[in-house]
């Protein structure tokens, strides 16, 4: 039972407070109104504002899953496929947002949802997630080096692969090293970018389906014809990519750490994300179906691919006879490959530290210098996730996009479900010892239905990606196939496993016993301000409604 195992690194979680006995600066006193907010801190500092992370959260994880890997989706899955896939993935990272939101507010902690996961569902499973999804990080940026290679081939080809990729992994590197602040202006810059080239997209393509382009009028021609390429089957074998193109956006959990009032910025950063849903991936993905046929030979993934000239979106551009959107757009997939990769490297050293404070990573990764920055995350995640990207010299970009994308998507699904269990739980406790959701810092007003649609849509859609490992479309079935498209969920067995065999305990961390005060922050009362009135109270307002 978990009371025989105090001396583990696991009593952490059942209620002997060992763990922050050791770690003082992650300890929450109990509130009192005239101190300023304080508790969950740590050697990182709270340098970001609300800013910072509402523009994090809304185009950090816009990248090659999106600009790139609809293409294969378009193929697979075709129009109908492909928007019902980004409709079923929106709504559970919807749900999932809005879990991070009410626990982040409570517990901004390095490394987010795996001490979230250990203090509320298991140890054994906080360290099957942390080691997981920080490979993740290290995957993604090996897979955003190997798409900034493929999309510099639209331009030049004379500069060999490895030095396209030394030079990003270079700029990445630059970019996470500097001060936090440095980080976060960058992000906000490139989402800034994103966010302003959604709507060219979209205005641009309109006027291109409706026949103002060097083609006839398109409109719904190819939802009539073949909205679903490969049927049934075709629309499942998308969700792995919509999945891996929306990865990341769970990212503003961490951020939360080094965010100056997390109270304020997270349900700024969570009422953002309908948004992101909305424009990018929904409507985004409708404007690639009224204007590229599924069956184009040049979609990414196809045989006659070849660099970002194979994304939907330059194919359009190309189709239409207009070189400068496309080389624009182009440009933009760029800018997009450096963020992604940059707040890969980003979370990567802030989960390397937070499974370091909960003692399943060597104890120095919890160290930082005096800007915040945690060095010893970063060195590892840049070495492993730089040296994978090598594999690209090698192999063709489309195969180490797909072998990525398929890795990368079991490991989201995995942190996704987690993140849901581990609201469900934490509501439970709350309630069970006594507490009102009045008392939360900020409450999601989905609960508990979408922390519930989030873990079960985890749950099938994990079940569907063995389905399509044993099953592929497309390609040969085998061993071979199997491992290389469902090797992420054996990882994760063989973690959860071992870390259960080593912390033993019970099953699940028992609810009665949780310290939910250690670890969380407290927040000062706010003062009431007078409402702003005229044109500034009708702007702010306006402001208020949509990210809110």
């Amino acid at each position: 039972m978990a009371g025989d195992n105090s001396s583990a690194p696991s009593a952490a979680y059942n209620g002997s407070g060992e763990l922050h006995d050791k770690q003082p600066s992650l300890i929450g006193v109990p509130y009192n109104e005239d101190d300023a907010d304080h508790g969950a801190d740590t050697e990182l500092k709270r340098s970001l504002s609300t800013r910072h992370l509402t523009m994090i959260a809304l185009g950090s994880s816009i990248g090659m899953g999106l600009w790139l890997g609809s293409g294969t989706s378009l193929a697979k899955g075709g129009p109908a496929g492909i928007f019902l896939g980004y409709c079923l993935a929106g709504s559970m990272i919807w749900c999932v947002s809005h879990s991070i939101g009410e626990m982040a507010c409570m517990y901004p902690l390095p490394s987010a949802f795996v001490q979230w996961t250990g203090k509320f569902v298991d140890p054994a499973a906080a360290f099957a997630l942390g080691w997981s999804y920080w490979f993740s990080y290290c995957i993604t940026i090996a897979n955003e080096l190997a798409s900034a290679n493929t999309i510099i081939t639209y331009w030049t080809t004379r500069v060999p692969i490895a030095g396209w990729i030394s030079i990003w992994l270079a700029i990445i590197i630059l970019i996470n090293i500097g001060a936090v602040t440095l980080f976060g202006e960058i992000e906000v810059v490139a989402s800034t970018i994103k966010f302003g080239w959604i709507f060219v997209v979209i205005i641009s393509m309109i006027i291109m389906s409706a026949g103002g382009a060097g083609y006839d009028a398109v409109g719904f021609r190819y939802w009539n014809e073949i909205p679903f390429t490969h049927g049934f089957k075709g629309f499942l074998a998308v969700m792995p990519t919509c999945i891996f193109a929306m990865a990341g956006s769970e990212n503003s959990g961490l951020v939360a750490a080094e965010t100056a009032n997390p109270k304020k910025s997270i349900p700024r950063a969570v009422g953002s994300i309908w948004l992101r849903l909305a424009l990018f991936y929904l409507v985004g993905s409708l404007m690639v179906t009224i204007n590229v046929d599924p069956r184009n030979v040049h979609l990414f993934g196809s045989a006659k691919a070849e660099g970002t000239g194979a994304s939907p979106f330059v194919i359009a551009y190309s189709d239409a006879g207009i070189p400068v959107l496309a080389h624009m757009m182009n440009a933009v997939i760029l800018i997009s490959v450096v963020s992604t990769g940059s707040i890969s490297g980003y979370g990567g050293s802030r989960t390397a530290m937070g499974l370091a404070y909960l003692d399943m990573a060597p104890k120095i990764f919890t160290k930082a210098d005096r800007t915040g920055r945690p060095w010893w995350g970063l060195i590892p995640t840049f070495i492993l996730g730089g040296g994978l990207a090598y594999l690209n010299i090698s192999e063709s970009g489309a195969d180490v996009f797909s072998w990525f994308s398929s890795l990368t998507s079991l490991f989201t699904l995995f942190g996704w479900g987690m993140i849901c269990l581990s609201h469900i739980r934490f509501r439970h406790a709350w309630a069970r010892q006594g507490r009102t959701p009045e008392e939360l810092p900020w409450k999601s007003w989905i609960y508990p239905y979408g922390a519930w649609w989030g873990l079960i849509m985890c749950i099938l859609l994990i079940i569907v990606e063995f389905y399509l490992a044993v099953w592929p479309l497309g390609d040969e079935q085998g061993v071979k196939t199997f491992f290389a498209n469902y090797v992420s969920a054996i990882v994760i067995v063989v973690l959860w496993i071992a870390a259960k065999c080593f912390y033993g305990g019970r099953l699940w961390v028992n609810l009665d016993d949780i310290l939910l005060d250690e670890g969380r922050r407290f927040y000062k009362n706010d003062v009431e301000k007078a409402k702003p009135t005229g044109v500034k109270g009708y702007a702010k307002r306006a402001v208020s409604a949509v990210f809110s």
